[in-house]
């Protein structure tokens, strides 16, 4: 058994909220540099400089990113031979409390009704698993309001099939245009249950850019219907273009003969996200 310190989680997560907000992946990065290179239109050239522009000045200025910081959303992978000495969920908030306070970051959580601001962005959003080992291994996404309000989770009839899955994506990009100022990241999570959908899709986004899925089915269908997206010639930040998706993930799960659950789950362009290992 090792045992993991909560002082360490909680310097190791006020880190990642600090330099998530401030540095785009690097990945993500790469296709936002070359981005004006692959476009026609004179007005999409010069969005992807701009979206350049401020990748260097948040860098240079450690300003961030983007003014809203997000919700702060958390996949913590624990390994069963891991012991933490003492509450990991506090430690994960207090880490969170500490990044959005002394990193100037907008703290965003407030009630649903009557909208006060909980003042340090949190509780968080945190997903657990279980694994082998005797690691801890944190995932935080920084999820902006404007791109988490644009997706959505439905429950498909199984005979709609992939034909439905396409459909229901394409319409929800299609309506949601400029409002999560593309180019997106889009997260589709398939199979499940209505609840774990949802989960997969936002999983979903937290792969590379440039990585295969490994199921051959799914690397397929992925390249198809990021293809189809970029038709729609929304492009960047709505004003036309050819790239109005970097990337399109599938994630899938079995789920009950009588559904076919999916979700879809949009991220800006300034995908914000970063793992530490413990």
């Amino acid at each position: 058994m090792r045992t993991v310190s909560i002082k360490d989680v909680i310097k190791a997560v006020r880190d990642v909220c600090i330099h998530a907000n401030r540095y785009q992946p690097a990945d993500v990065k790469k296709c936002l540099k070359e981005g004006g290179a692959k476009e026609d239109s004179p007005t999409a050239k010069e969005v992807f400089r701009q979206i350049a522009e401020n990748i260097d000045l948040a860098e240079s200025t450690g300003l961030p990113l983007c003014q809203d910081t997000g919700l702060a959303v958390f996949f913590v992978e624990i390994g069963q031979d891991v012991y933490v000495d003492g509450n990991l969920t506090e430690g994960i908030n207090e880490g969170v409390r500490q990044g959005y306070g002394e990193g100037f970051l907008r703290k965003s959580a407030c009630d649903p009704f009557t909208r006060k601001n909980t003042g340090d962005n949190t509780p968080a959003v945190i997903h657990y698993d279980i694994v082998p080992g005797d690691k801890l291994r944190i995932a935080f996404m920084a999820k902006g309001g404007g791109a988490e309000n644009m997706s959505r989770v439905t429950m498909l009839a199984p005979a709609e099939g992939w034909e439905g899955v396409k459909k229901f994506v394409l319409t929800r990009v299609s309506e949601a245009r400029s409002n999560p100022c593309p180019p997106i990241l889009i997260g589709v999570g398939l199979g499940g249950t209505f609840e774990h959908s949802a989960k997969l899709a936002k999983l979903a986004l937290m792969r590379k850019v440039d990585d295969v899925n490994s199921d051959p089915d799914l690397a397929a269908k992925e390249k198809e219907l990021l293809a189809l997206v970029n038709k729609l010639n929304i492009g960047p930040m709505g004003l036309g273009g050819k790239q109005t998706a970097l990337a399109l993930k599938i994630m899938k799960s079995p789920c009950h003969i009588a559904s076919l659950p999916l979700a879809v789950n949009i991220q800006c362009h300034s995908s914000r996200h970063e793992e530490v290992e413990l």
